[in-house]
């Protein structure tokens, strides 16, 4: 497993060594020896999938101790845009945010810790997001921010029109980043 740093501290993209021959390909999708020792420390209690069509936004989410989520996300198939968000209050790269295209053919992960809200939006139709995560799931422990805040400024381009996008009633009615305490 390759962990390669992006411009936030401790949100990695991992590129997972592959092997591939005639009969398709074989690779390590997590390597707790592999963590450890790019130094974290993660230990997944449970695991989460999600099927989505194209245009599907899931996010801005995080959930807020003592119920604090890592998360290890990949996709199966299809491809999303994957997004976190840095809401660490005393992080230098507070409020800013890293993407990264993740495919079924790429094998990429996204190492999201725990002070970071996620999201993403499915790129192709029949995309099987999944990812491991090192909390339990705590609905009173939810929290998020509205998925095109101006303040976040996160660019969603796709091929997808953005006023057509599928989102849950909840995604809809998050609040501004700017009138959102960070629970971090």
């Amino acid at each position: 497993m390759n962990f390669i740093s992006t411009p936030i501290a401790d949100l990695y993209i991992i590129e997972p060594k592959v092997w591939k021959d005639s009969r398709g390909y074989f690779y390590e999708s997590f390597s707790g020896r592999a963590f450890a020792a790019q130094g974290i420390e993660a230990d997944f209690v449970q695991d989460n999938q999600s099927f989505s069509q194209k245009g599907t936004l899931r996010g801005l989410h995080a959930q807020k101790a003592p119920f604090a989520q890592g998360k290890l996300v990949r996709v199966i198939q299809g491809s999303v845009l994957d997004v976190a968000v840095d809401v660490r209050k005393n992080s230098p790269t507070f409020g800013q945010h890293f993407s990264v295209e993740l495919t079924g053919d790429n094998h990429k992960q996204l190492w999201v810790p725990p002070g970071f809200l996620h999201g993403f939006l499915t790129l192709e139709d029949d995309t099987i997001f999944t990812y491991k995560v090192t909390n339990y799931y705590d609905k009173e422990s939810e929290v998020g921010v509205i998925w095109n805040d101006p303040d976040l400024n996160i660019n969603w381009v796709a091929d997808i029109n953005l006023e057509d996008l599928l989102l849950s009633d909840k995604d809809t009615v998050l609040p501004a980043f700017k009138d959102w305490p960070s629970p971090f």
